[in-house]
């Protein structure tokens, strides 16, 4: 009985270690209200811009169906990618550079508690922000909810993990804090823009082809097939995942060969 009662408080305290690390994450993100702000409530500001706009348009290419229900599913994808991207990223990039992680990583804290509270973090923000969006997109301008669920939620989580592990991976291109943000951001939105984030794109048009080489696109078209109530139309958008999961494991190839705990000398 003894032997099994020590991995069992061992696991105890390193899941009560876990729990605080996120806790600190989230105290420092939420201390922080103007990044906060715009992080959580950009999303949705813009969903109101465009739902007041041309959100009760319908759009003839998709079937007829209203703006508004693209763009829910949109902005949900946005939410997703702005925190797991974006703003990791940049988090990683300012923490290296101010030598927080090189510090993090000599302290008693194991290494993948650390990183599991800096995840976490970027996984409930993204929750936050997919929640609002459905709430505003919803009761402020009588959008459908997904047909399926399960698959709504099963394409924001790969898509989770994929710009997860790309905004790690980017991280380790940033020389500097100064250069993360505008580098990141100008990377992050062209994508947007070529993706189709803003207006659907009309399928096998140009732009639609050239974004499909990339994971934003797929994000969002993923995100939006719950969305989509047509009949006969799938709820699973299987091939938009997979682009997804390969993305995914790209980027933690890449993450894994060149992440570094010290600041980028030069």
């Amino acid at each position: 009985m003894a032997s099994v009662a020590v991995p069992t408080r061992g696991g105890a305290r390193q899941l009560r270690l876990v729990v605080h690390q996120i806790y600190f994450e989230q105290l420092s993100f939420w201390r922080n209200p103007i990044g906060a702000g715009f992080t959580v409530v950009f999303s949705v500001l813009f969903l109101v811009l465009l739902g007041a706009t041309g959100g009760q348009s319908t759009v003839s290419y998709l079937g007829g169906i209203k703006a508004i229900q693209y763009y829910v599913a949109g902005f949900a994808a946005y939410g997703v990618m702005s925190a797991c991207f974006n703003m990791l990223a940049i988090n990683i990039v300012i923490r290296r550079e101010m030598g927080l992680l090189k510090r993090m990583r000599l302290s008693p804290l194991p290494r993948w508690i650390l990183m599991t509270g800096i995840f976490a973090n970027a996984l409930i923000v993204s929750a936050v922000q997919v929640v609002l969006l459905l709430v505003v997109g919803r009761y402020g301008y009588g959008a459908q909810m997904p047909s399926n669920w399960l698959a709504l939620v099963v394409a924001l989580f790969t898509g989770v993990v994929c710009f997860t592990a790309l905004g790690v991976a980017a991280s380790t291109f940033i020389p500097n804090q100064d250069s993360a943000g505008p580098v990141i951001s100008i990377v992050f939105f062209v994508l947007l823009f070529l993706s189709g984030l803003w207006y659907p794109l009309k399928p096998g048009s140009t732009l639609a082809r050239v974004s499909d080489w990339f994971p934003v696109r797929h994000l969002i078209t993923a995100t939006f097939a719950p969305f989509d109530l047509r009949p006969g139309v799938s709820a699973w958008s299987w091939n938009d995942i997979a682009v997804m999961a390969i993305w995914g494991v790209v980027g933690a190839f890449v993450a894994l060969r060149r992440f570094r705990w010290a600041p980028m000398k030069g």
